[in-house]
């Protein structure tokens, strides 16, 4: 079945930090996101025209997580990662005003935290801050474990709300000092008991470094993981995608 497109308008621009901004959108009909309550949910923006797709083309879309979906009120806001003018997604919601309009796909969603684990794991980059924010909001405030973020500098750090028992940790690739992503992860003190893990960013850290620690050095069931890139560095959206098509073919083999 065909997945739902939905008409959105910009109503507010929002400046979370130097590299990301939240845009407020209003749609005249948010049945779609009725019922998908994964703290991941994401839908595709449409770069071109919806019609495309009914006839078997693939506009240029870009995939974001969405926040705050309301069907109700008919609002939702999705986080941009900018740079400059870098990319097609990041320049156009840096400049969008209210009353611009941008078509969407989905939703769709596979991760939401599971409230019987012992402790959690969260960790990514800018691209997934959202939907590590989603998760914290959704656990209860018992929740132990670590969120693990890297950032550009100090001055890209946002408001980010976690239990009490949450560890949070930002790591900024521009200190030289400052362990990567995967290596701040492999230093986390390993805790006992079943872990939920959320790990999602640039493909090589998360693909290629993280991955691997967790599910043959840790032993952590596949089902216990959400892991995937979402981007990787040096290729567009549509390159990725082939690369990860590779990738699977390849660990098929």
């Amino acid at each position: 079945m065909a997945q739902p497109i939905t008409l959105l308008t910009v109503t507010a621009s929002q400046q979370l930090s130097p590299g990301m901004v939240r845009l407020h959108f209003r749609g005249d009909d948010l049945s779609a996101f009725v019922g998908v309550d994964h703290t991941d949910r994401y839908v595709k923006l449409i770069f071109g025209d919806p019609a495309l797709l009914e006839q078997g083309q693939r506009p240029t879309m870009r995939t974001y997580t969405v926040i705050d979906p309301d069907p109700v009120e008919g609002t939702l806001a999705i986080d941009f990662v900018v740079h400059g003018t870098e990319g097609i997604a990041g320049p156009w919601a840096s400049t969008a005003l209210p009353g611009d309009t941008i078509s969407v796909r989905g939703p769709n969603g596979a991760y939401s935290p599971d409230p019987t684990v012992d402790w959690h794991l969260f960790a990514g980059d800018e691209a997934a801050i959202p939907a590590i924010r989603q998760s914290l909001a959704a656990l209860p405030d018992d929740a132990e474990g670590y969120v693990v973020i890297e950032v550009d500098a100090a001055t890209h750090v946002q408001p980010l709300a976690a239990p009490d028992r949450l560890e949070v940790t930002w790591l900024y690739r521009s200190d030289p000092a400052q362990p990567g992503l995967a290596e701040a992860v492999r230093a986390l003190p390993w805790r006992s008991g079943r872990v939920h893990a959320f790990v999602h960013g640039e493909a090589q850290a998360v693909m290629h470094e993280i991955r691997p620690y967790l599910f043959r050095e840790r032993g952590v069931p596949r089902n216990d993981v959400s892991i995937s890139g979402y981007w990787r560095k040096g290729r567009t959206e549509e390159a990725f995608r082939e690369w990860k098509a590779q990738l699977a073919a390849a660990e098929s083999d």
